[in-house]
């Protein structure tokens, strides 16, 4: 019998694309019912018409990451008040898959959607912990040659490993930090401009979830208590 710990460590894996955080931390879970080897799930978004291809991609991860767990042998995932509830209620109930519920709605496939956001996150990443060496003293002009083993150990240097992970880069703490999608290392010349891009998209990501959170708890005002606090960022 899964415990309702196990299922909640298994939905803390799933994190919303567009805001790079856990939908348990964002309060997106509404609840979580258990009884024998079932599990059902609610989730809340923070308005009916949030994206309705993040509305399906979090859901269906959300019932993958509990059917992955010993002894769950029936999962139910359910999402609620969207304008598109029924529809992907309906493909997930059937398993049907992002394209077989969306039909010639869906314009990517759940991957490439993937692929997109896990490159921002990087991004994101990446501009955080080069931020902070800036702030510890080290001068711009070197952030060239840092490499991943001159990095503090740390949630944000775990983070950014996570990241590059999900994204097939190297790892290696000889590998240079800052470096495009590919993993290629940007030109020495070119590293204030590529700060700059990847401190907006840090900051982008940022300011959607705090909105996000804000118009959840605006929506349902019970969620604040299910939102974890937000943590400390780099400006």
């Amino acid at each position: 019998m899964v415990t309702e710990e196990q299922a909640r460590r298994a939905l803390d894996t799933v994190i919303d694309p567009e805001l790079d955080e856990p939908i348990t931390d964002l309060g997106f879970v509404r609840s979580l019912e258990i009884s024998g080897a079932g599990l059902t799930v609610h989730l809340r978004l923070p308005t009916s018409f949030c994206s309705p291809n993040f509305a399906y991609l979090m859901a269906s991860d959300a019932r993958d990451a509990l059917s992955a767990l010993p002894g769950a042998d029936e999962v139910a995932v359910f999402l609620d008040d969207h304008h598109d509830s029924d529809l992907i209620n309906r493909g997930l109930a059937a398993d049907a898959g992002y394209r077989g519920t969306f039909g010639d709605e869906a314009e990517e496939s759940l991957d490439e959607l993937r692929a997109i956001f896990r490159r921002k996150a990087h991004t994101a990443a990446m501009e955080r912990v080069l931020t902070a060496m800036l702030r510890a003293g080290l001068p711009e002009e070197k952030l060239h040659d840092v490499v991943l083993g001159d990095l503090p150990p740390g949630s944000s240097t775990a983070a950014l490993l996570r990241r590059r992970e999900a994204l097939g880069l190297s790892t290696e703490p000889s590998s240079p930090v800052l470096v495009d999608d590919e993993g290629n290392q940007y030109p020495r010349e070119e590293v204030p401009l590529r700060l700059r891009m990847a401190r907006s998209v840090r900051i982008s990501i940022e300011g959607n979830a705090h909105f996000c959170r804000g118009l959840l708890r605006t929506r349902y005002p019970e969620s604040g208590a299910d939102q974890s606090p937000v943590k400390e960022k780099v400006s």
